[in-house]
């Protein structure tokens, strides 16, 4: 797949052609954040290479959200530290949350690692690369805030169709859970000005479609000096040339303003796909989980979007295994899934953090308990998803063409404005453009269908 450079000017001879691998968990954030990595190291001659053992540099980007995956950064780290071995002079890099947790203490279940840095410090990565390669010593640096000005860095995007687009970092919520605003830091908005700029350039390199990124993506604007949010934005960029999708992830109810959705109602190229994270469905656990919520104001949210975009896809997340969540309490979320009727929610039991209030309160739910109900949960939104899905079939709808099927070679693959993905039977030379597809078969997580191009798909 063809890969577009935004970047400045090389700081080495562009014949310096070391490789990097790079291997990413976690968010989107963290999948925007290693192709900055992949344009900040092309700048000192790293290019990038899908094979780990031809790499003379391997950075992992790390995830703490849920603590199976920080478990998982470091049996990575001791398969990478034998082909470190069997090559001599390759380096180990290691970033994101777990880096930026852990600093200096990571070098002691690691200390073969080369490179350690944050969340907040991504920008001198090729400093630090440069740092180990002549000093021969770990390089470790962890900044505990974001800059006062944020920089604006070079980018190779792994995608030549759809494109990251962070607009806001960090969180200033406190959710007795959640270790991103420790590892995040506070929110932090990008001027609008340069978000523009940068969709722009997107537009002019022939992108399709772009995802507006945030840990918590509807606060974006309140930190910034003139009065403007996400809603704001979406009228901003929704008419840059060529791109003709625009979506945003992850935001918090209580910022989820009236405005916001009706930006998605009136802006062309604003797809009607809500992400909007409840976590639980019961007003006990959402007040010990800090949330600031209850379940009703969620269902006004809910209704907001329904009276005013009706096809509107709604998705959400949700965590069963709550310390003190009962039976009862968990219900309560079953029955919420099956009363809004989630398009696909992402599912996890709880899982305990450092630095998080909740981690060592009394009533830890039991892990076979915790996974009893994750089973039981994923079956009910399974059968959600299957229902919502059943109202696209034997229906047309517009669809971004972005490559071959995962599962078929011989079809090609894309989703729906509603963020659903559909697999068809078509030429590859379709790619990247919006098509439309008659669906003759649904499952829970796919539509399927064949070209229709006697209807044309308009938003009204």
């Amino acid at each position: 797949m063809s890969k577009q450079l935004l970047t400045v000017p090389l700081r080495q001879s562009e014949t310096d052609n070391r490789k990097v691998y790079i291997e990413t968990f976690g968010c989107q954030m963290n999948k925007a954040d290693s192709e900055n990595m992949l344009g900040l190291l092309d700048e000192i001659g790293y290019k990038e290479t899908s094979y780990i053992k031809d790499a003379d540099l391997m950075v992992l980007n790390t995830c703490a959200i849920r603590e199976g995956a920080e478990d998982k950064v470091y049996s990575y780290l001791g398969a990478w530290n034998k082909i470190k071995k069997a090559k001599p002079g390759a380096m180990i890099a290691v970033g994101g949350c777990v880096a930026q947790d852990a600093g200096q203490a990571l070098l002691k279940r690691a200390p073969y690692v080369d490179v350690v840095f944050g969340t907040h410090n991504l920008q001198r990565l090729p400093d630090l690369v440069q740092q180990a390669e002549q000093t021969k010593a770990p390089a470790v640096e962890i900044w505990q805030e974001l800059p006062p000005d944020l920089p604006e860095l070079p980018v190779i995007r792994n995608n030549d169709i759809t494109a990251w687009v962070s607009i806001i970092y960090g969180c200033d919520y406190n959710c007795t859970y959640c270790i991103v605003p420790y590892v995040r830091g506070r929110e932090k908005s990008r001027a609008p000005e340069i978000i523009l700029k940068e969709m722009q350039e997107l537009g002019q390199a022939g992108y399709r479609e772009v995802t507006l990124l945030g840990q918590n993506v509807t606060a974006y604007g309140h930190d910034l000096d003139s009065a403007i949010h996400l809603g704001d934005l979406l009228r901003l960029v929704g008419k840059t040339e060529s791109i003709k999708r625009i979506r945003f992830i992850t935001g918090h109810p209580r910022d989820l303003k009236v405005e916001i959705i009706d930006a998605v109602k009136e802006v062309d190229t604003a797809c009607e796909y809500f992400h909007i994270p409840i976590q639980a469905g019961d007003d006990r656990t959402l007040r010990r989980m800090a949330r600031g919520y209850n379940v009703d104001f969620y269902r006004k949210k809910i209704d907001e979007i329904r009276s005013r975009i009706p096809e509107a896809a709604i998705t959400s997340d949700l965590i069963v295994g709550f310390p003190g969540e009962t039976e009862q309490e968990f219900m309560r979320t079953i029955s919420l899934v099956e009363e809004i009727g989630f398009d696909s929610c992402n599912t996890a039991a709880y899982s305990p953090r450092p630095h998080t209030p909740a981690a060592s309160w009394e009533g830890q739910v039991s892990e076979h308990e915790k996974y009893e109900r994750l089973r039981f949960l994923n079956s009910v939104v399974t059968d959600v998803a299957l229902k919502r899905n059943q109202q696209y079939l034997n229906k047309v709808v517009e669809v971004l063409a972005e490559g071959k099927s995962e599962r078929n070679d011989s079809r090609l693959a894309g989703r729906t404005r509603t963020n659903k993905i559909v697999n068809f039977s078509g030429p590859a030379s379709l790619k990247g453009q919006l098509v439309n597809v008659f669906v003759e078969s649904v499952n829970p997580w796919a539509l399927r269908g064949v070209l229709n191009e006697e209807f044309s798909i308009h938003k009204t």
